[in-house]
């Protein structure tokens, strides 16, 4: 495991954590001041992707996959810092440097590590904030629920930690089975997942719900942990992660995805999903607004119906990335909710049909960093 040495980069972010969480994150509203789990819009140090190659899924359609990757990379390296995984570095530098702009490769690394598949949200790690430190927490990874091959993806951690480039204190959890994208925070004591997944014998089966609850709020500073009992896409193998289906956004807002065709299967169940979304209240008490994203029109390839969803956007540092899918109409509609949730946030749609194809979309293939973890001045 290595790490390609690049062009000088400007310094690093301020890494006095404590001075960062005091002024800064407080004075943003979006930090409680002790050690949690923080939300996706806390302020970001960026953003790591995992690279997609010959070896992967993706080979039979690796060029239309690395076109989408390419702009994934464009859109978050012109904004912010991203760190890339690849077991072919090298080439993978050569080629970054033929496609994107200077002022994204001045933000770019590349740390070398094998690679089962390209899902950063369910591999990487998990980042835990407190006054003093940034927790880098390294769950077990089994390729939900033993489907897929993951051992070489559940080793990235420890080679990104290894790189020099994460900075933060490492936290072994490689006995407990959790993915990003199968939970949800605000950054002030609520947690939003689904007992669909959490819960499902696949993940941690000796474990009680209880056990689970109370690891959950141990490890990610969290109080209160909400359970979505309803909600799956056809075409899902995670068996219902919460960033396909619904997400926490800034004050007291929650985006959801809502199905108004009664045609579709589902349609009953997604009932039950809003009805109750609007039951739960955050860790204060507090009623959520909720704000509908649209159902999309089906996207099937090979006669199998693909898990489109407009829930899968990703954070950055005052932009949202969205994924669309060919759908100008609900593209639009879901821009405007979006613009709802985050105002002041630049909205950037991404197209990710592609990313369909093996199940996924934009927010699987990201994981955001909070502000102080990336090192770029150790070269």
């Amino acid at each position: 495991m290595g790490l390609i040495s690049l062009p000088p980069e400007t310094p690093r972010a301020d890494l006095d954590l404590e001075g960062l969480l005091r002024h800064e994150s407080v004075q943003d509203g979006i930090f409680s001041h002790k050690r949690t789990l923080v939300a996706e819009w806390y302020p970001q140090s960026g953003v790591q992707l995992t690279w997609p190659h010959e070896q992967t899924d993706w080979a039979p359609i690796l060029g239309e996959t690395t076109t989408t990757y390419i702009r994934l990379a464009y859109e978050i390296a012109t904004r912010e810092r991203l760190i890339i995984v690849t077991p072919e570095p090298d080439t993978l530098w050569d080629f970054l440097k033929s496609q994107l702009p200077h002022r994204a490769i001045a933000n770019i690394r590349l740390v070398s590590a094998e690679t089962n598949d390209t899902w950063a949200r369910d591999h990487a790690f998990l980042s835990v904030v407190s006054e003093h430190t940034v927790e880098l927490h390294d769950y077990k990874f089994n390729g939900w629920g033993d489907k897929f091959e993951a051992e070489k993806d559940n080793a990235i951690n420890r080679a990104l930690f290894d790189s020099g480039l994460a900075h933060g204190t490492y936290v072994n959890h490689l006995n407990f089975v959790l993915e990003g994208g199968s939970i949800e925070t605000d950054g002030q004591g609520t947690l939003l997942t689904t007992s669909r997944c959490l819960l499902n014998p696949n993940r941690n089966p000796s474990l009680s719900r209880e056990t689970i609850e109370a690891s959950l709020k141990d490890w990610l500073g969290v109080e209160h942990i909400l359970w979505l009992d309803y909600g799956h896409l056809e075409g899902d193998d995670t068996d219902a992660h919460i960033d396909t289906l619904a997400r926490l956004c800034p004050d007291g807002k929650l985006l959801f995805v809502r199905c108004d065709n009664p045609a579709e299967e589902c349609y009953e169940e997604f009932q039950q999903m809003e009805a109750q979304l609007r039951s739960f209240t955050n860790a204060q008490g507090q009623p959520y607004e909720l704000i509908p994203l649209p159902w999309p029109e089906a996207v099937v390839a090979d006669g199998e119906r693909l898990p489109a969803t407009y829930a899968n956007y990703l954070v950055l540092n005052r932009a949202v990335l969205l994924p669309t899918y060919n759908q100008p109409e609900k593209d639009a509609i879901a821009i405007k909710a979006l613009s709802r949730a985050f105002p002041g946030y630049d909205i950037v749609p991404v197209p990710c049909t592609t990313l369909l194809k093996q199940h996924g979309s934009l927010h699987c293939a990201t994981m955001q960093y909070p502000k102080g973890v990336f090192n770029f001045t150790n070269e």
